[in-house]
């Protein structure tokens, strides 16, 4: 890697022609200098196109039909021509500092996939931290995340604003799979954490916004993200089939699966309708809530582990 790397930000776009202008101006006020800007249009039918055309030169964009966030993300790979990819959505900014300190990171720690911040979620009525709200604390304020694998077959961390990936990897592992509309940030996440060691900072250098509604949420069925957790699993057990690294990840990444399958049958037991099977899947879902908070509690649900970068 060159002293100062490009960093390709790669920003998907869908009808945001009232916000995408704060989230470029944003990244244009990052304190690193060799930044490239690429934003993606994914068919939006507003005046979006109208806002990126104001730039000029400032920044890259291409349009497409609509696809979903994966397709469009995918396509803003294609177009860069950074060593360090860093994904942004349309609606929520960033520290100033972010991608220099993870650019630092990843300098410092060659052999690391990628670099994770902390970050800020914005809820209807709470704001919470995603590391603390996944139960993750590193005693450094940053490092080298050893095993990120372990920890992310048992839950999940807000990802793609958060993240810096190395080009290269990315383009091994395929990037996104560009059949997921929902959840494809889940699917990417637990396949670079099969890749090596990551590195974190444990500061929120990045805020999920709540300003307006998410454009996929309509599709954020029970049903849908039930079956796109059970494709997500299945896709990881076959990755870690006939890996001896990660032999020992095996019985908890099929247990994750089972658990996946359980809430598919749950899901569509509840959609049956009914009185019988509405009670019959209210018990099994505090029963799954049960379960999920003892193993939360028990001394062999995984920390993170970490190292001085």
């Amino acid at each position: 890697m060159t002293k100062q790397p490009l960093v390709s930000v790669v920003i998907p776009a869908y009808n945001r022609a009232g916000i995408i202008g704060e989230t470029i101006e944003n990244v244009l006020q990052q304190t690193y200098g060799n930044i490239e800007i690429i934003v993606v249009d994914d068919g939006s039918t507003d005046e979006t196109q109208s806002v990126l055309r104001s730039y000029g030169g400032r920044i890259r964009w291409a349009t497409q039909k609509n696809a979903g966030p994966a397709a469009a993300r995918n396509r803003g790979v294609a177009m860069a021509n950074g060593e360090i990819i860093a994904f942004q959505d349309s609606d929520d900014v960033w520290h100033r500092s972010k991608i220099e300190r993870q650019v630092s990171l990843l300098q410092r720690s060659r052999e690391s996939v990628c670099s994770v911040c902390n970050c800020i979620v914005q809820l209807p009525g709470i704001v919470v931290r995603s590391f603390e709200h996944a139960r993750i604390h590193p005693p450094l304020e940053e490092g080298v995340w050893l095993n990120p694998a372990e920890v992310l077959a048992t839950r999940f961390i807000l990802f793609n604003q958060a993240v810096a990936i190395r080009r290269k990897v990315l383009e091994r592992i395929g990037g996104f799979d560009e059949s997921y509309r929902l959840m494809e940030d889940m699917d990417l996440a637990l396949r670079l954490s099969l890749e090596g060691p990551w590195t974190f900072i444990r500061e929120p250098l990045a805020t999920r916004q709540d300003k307006i509604a998410r454009t996929l949420g309509h599709e954020a069925t029970p049903q849908i993200l039930s079956e796109n957790a059970v494709r997500i699993w299945e896709g990881i057990v076959r990755a870690a089939e006939g890996n001896s690294r990660l032999a020992a990840l095996r019985p908890r990444m099929e247990r994750q699966l089972r658990r996946a399958r359980r809430n598919r049958r749950l899901m569509q037991l509840r959609s049956r309708g009914g009185f019988g099977a509405a009670l019959l899947g209210q018990g099994l879902e505090q029963f799954e809530r049960f379960r999920a908070g003892i193993e939360r509690r028990s001394p062999w649900f995984p920390k993170i582990e970490v190292a001085p970068a």
